[in-house]
């Protein structure tokens, strides 16, 4: 079966970058200040947990990290192949079940929130793009200019203390309500919706700037082009000119940057989710960094670049099927 010289680059170039990110996420760690062993901490920084020579001698003979550090990483590596993505210093559990049980409440509400900001974001910045230089658009811009600037978590903050505190419409924090049980499998979804509710909108509210500024780019670069003209001269109306003429043509770079901005998303679930308390693997990720859980942390750092790298390469697909003068020689 012939396979083509493009598809073997992005094979290589995507093998490339992974080993190239595989190593920075074993390096990380290692460059943190403190000992995992010497740094179990609690909540105020302090040291919870003291070793002998003897136990400490003995747990950095068990997990490996007595041993040099190019060894440390063949043997990391090595168990990469084999589905073994290192064992909990402080869980003492597998670190690949762990991160999978955490993985799903950080990608539905960050799938949910790129969803929410864009469909917004892109509607605005469409209309924005069709007054440009007019009132609205001026105002929109400054706008979404504005919000695009805040950092995530301060609209959390806000929210949390005006939804929560105030008004009393959501929980403070967590996934779920506990110690309680549920009747039907509709009654535990609602649940849970009403948990994520605060922290989709935060993630929603730090993407919408973003989006829009897109859009309206896209839209600006193709409002003056002449199959619109021809289309203006037939007297069709502005939400067909809009959304069936122009919007389509504006629709693949915009359709790209929802993936490219996987990673950014993530970034911003990590605030997210430590503001609500929300269990997903920004707040895992919390966790592993204060207790110098040299494994967890590898393995968030790996899936994290795993996804990235995953939604770069299936944008560039969804790019050559909604343009295909992109995969023109």
């Amino acid at each position: 079966m012939f396979v083509s010289s493009r598809f073997i680059k992005k094979v290589l170039h995507f093998l490339l970058a992974l080993l190239l990110l595989v190593m920075i996420n074993f390096a990380i760690p290692r460059l943190m200040p403190g000992d995992p062993f010497l740094m179990l901490n609690t909540e105020d920084g302090s040291t919870s947990v003291s070793y002998t020579e003897e136990q400490l001698s003995l747990y950095y003979a068990f997990y490996g990290l007595d041993k040099p550090l190019p060894i440390q990483f063949a043997t990391y590596i090595g168990g990469l192949f084999h589905g073994d993505w290192g064992y909990s210093l402080y869980y003492k559990k597998a670190v690949l079940p762990m991160i999978m049980d955490r993985i799903g409440w950080t990608l539905s509400m960050v799938a949910a929130a790129l969803v929410i900001s864009t469909v917004i974001g892109s509607v605005l910045g469409c209309l924005s793009a069709w007054q440009h230089r007019k009132a609205m658009d001026q105002s929109m811009y400054v706008l979404f200019v504005l919000l695009a600037e805040i950092p995530g978590f301060i609209f959390g903050v806000l929210l949390l203390f005006w939804l929560s505190a105030t008004l009393d419409w959501f929980p403070f924090s967590g996934g779920k309500s506990h110690y309680h049980s549920f009747s039907s499998w509709v009654e535990l979804a609602a649940d849970r919706v009403h948990h994520a509710a605060l922290p989709v909108l935060t993630l929603s509210f730090s993407s919408v700037g973003a989006s829009y500024l897109y859009s309206r780019s896209s839209m600006l670069s193709v409002l003056d082009k002449v199959y619109l003209t021809t289309a203006r001269a037939k007297g069709l109306n502005p939400s067909t000119l809009i959304f069936r003429h122009a919007f389509r043509n504006a629709l693949p770079p915009i359709v790209t940057r929802v993936f490219l901005s996987l990673g950014t998303a993530l970034g911003g679930a990590i605030l997210v989710e430590n503001v609500f308390r929300y269990p997903g693997i920004g707040l895992f990720m919390q966790e592993a960094v204060m207790l110098r859980d040299y494994p967890v942390i590898q393995g968030i750092f790996l899936m994290f670049s795993l996804l990235v790298l995953s939604t770069n390469a299936f944008a560039d697909f969804v790019l050559r099927k909604l343009d295909p003068r992109v995969s023109a020689p």
